[in-house]
């Protein structure tokens, strides 16, 4: 996601100007009691930070994760049901005739170590693709959590105040996609009341903690993954003349595909392919019989997408040809789709975070780079918006910057969200934003 900031442009305030009358919601009035409802319940909501920081687990295995979500929620009066999706949760609460509004939060961690010294820092392990490794929740889904839960209960605390149904979401899997396409496939917009009305989600990134970003349009990137196997001949590496060598081949493709990019495609148009792995040979002496490369492509546009998985395609069978090897081994598997906001849902949105958070909330401009299965849910036909929260110390933000360094970001193993003010923010402004379509006049 991009956290560098926004200044409004005459055409969105004009916009803004169009969604509607005065705020439904009051929010100067209600945010002092939000806030002390948030700050009461703020040692059991840390408890439960650093609890799940603690135990990450890895998407389709957050079976610990999971109970204890769900446990959370029925203690608070919503009904339950575990194992949707595999591994997912989804509470519901009926308050009154009114719009059905999910909130969705992420359960899953990273298969990577994590290094920011925290006294509860991760040391869980788990399999991860045949082999154990460290987990962490690098991405911030822990704070996803905690906002969650606290933004549940303090809806119900300010129950009298909204009518309609809540369903809070846990999603499996969302770092190695398929936990949101797998719980609609198992019946989500069909087995708790239907498609909901609205519905929300938010993301911590590297920005000074308690900032709040939001985009109307396309927020986020693609995500297609890239598996090509060169097939060659092997032989001694003294004798190339009578090999076919796989190695030089996927040299050829990993430079000659990024013509596909600034050739074929529009340059205003964003569109990256990156090889991120190569995997040949056992020794230097060898000339190998294959040579594996794996990557990722990323676009904001359907056209720009199917552009650039067909260049990756021919580009591929053009070097094999030329080195006079058979045809590669390619597969392009289709990921997430661009996060597209809601335009009327997310200026409503929008409009309300700037009232509530007036030197905190700003509107972004440029969609980010990440990619985000919450996209299958915006397909499904539930129309949603989705904002960014700022997670880091502004200190060290400024101290990484005087020194010249990169902040640490999500998928970071130095990332290390500061847990007050980013989680209270996030609870406050998500329960805001739920409340800006189920109270009255809304």
């Amino acid at each position: 996601m991009d956290f560098s900031g926004g200044v409004r442009s005459l055409a969105v305030v004009a916009a803004l100007a169009l969604t509607g009358p005065a705020f439904a919601l009051d929010v100067v009035k209600l945010k002092p009691a939000l806030a002390a409802e948030v700050t009461a319940d703020w040692p059991h909501l840390f408890d439960l930070y650093k609890d799940i920081h603690s135990h990450p687990e890895l998407g389709f295995q957050e079976t610990r994760t999971a109970a204890r979500l769900a446990a959370e929620m029925r203690a608070l009066g919503f009904t339950v049901t575990e194992g949707v999706g595999r591994t997912g949760i989804v509470a519901i609460y009926h308050n009154g005739p009114g719009p059905m509004v999910m909130v969705r939060t992420e359960l899953d961690a990273l298969p990577m170590k994590e290094l920011t010294g925290l006294p509860y820092a991760s040391d869980a392990k788990q399999m991860y693709r045949g082999a154990e490794t460290y987990v962490a929740h690098s991405c911030g889904h822990d704070a996803h959590m905690a906002i969650w839960v606290g933004t549940a209960k303090a809806l119900l605390s300010l129950k009298a105040k909204w009518s309609g149904t809540l369903m809070f979401i846990g999603q499996p899997a969302e770092e190695q996609v398929g936990g949101a396409k797998g719980m609609i496939d198992d019946g989500l917009f069909t087995r708790f009341g239907g498609r909901p009305t609205y519905a929300f989600a938010l993301h911590v990134g590297p920005a000074p903690a308690g900032e709040i970003f939001w985009k109307v349009g396309v927020i986020s990137s693609t995500d297609d993954d890239l598996d090509i196997t060169f097939l060659g001949r092997g032989g001694h590496g003294s004798r190339p003349d009578v090999t076919i060598d796989p190695v030089l081949m996927a040299a050829r493709f990993i430079e000659d595909v990024q013509t596909v990019i600034s050739r074929e495609k529009d340059p205003t148009a964003f569109g990256v392919v990156t090889i991120g792995g190569v995997v040949a040979g056992s020794a230097g002496n060898i000339i190998p019989a294959d040579a594996v490369l794996t990557g990722t492509i990323r676009t904001y546009d359907d056209g720009v997408r199917l552009k650039i998985l067909d260049g990756v395609r021919r580009t591929a069978n053009g070097v094999a040809e030329m080195a006079g090897a058979p045809p590669p081994v390619v597969s392009l598997t289709l990921g997430d789709f661009a996060v597209v906001n809601d335009e009327s849902l997310t200026l409503k949105t929008g409009r309300m975070l700037d009232e509530a958070f007036p030197d905190h909330s700003r509107q972004e401009f440029k969609p980010g780079t990440a990619s985000e299965d919450f996209s299958e849910f915006v397909r499904a036909g539930a129309p949603a918006t989705y904002f960014d929260l700022g997670a880091l110390d502004p200190a060290v933000i400024a101290a990484d910057k005087a020194r010249g360094v990169p902040v640490p970001a999500n998928h970071s193993p130095y990332f290390a969200p500061q847990p007050e003010p980013t989680i209270k923010t996030g609870v406050e402004a998500m329960t805001l934003v739920v409340m800006n379509v189920m109270g009255p006049g809304a």
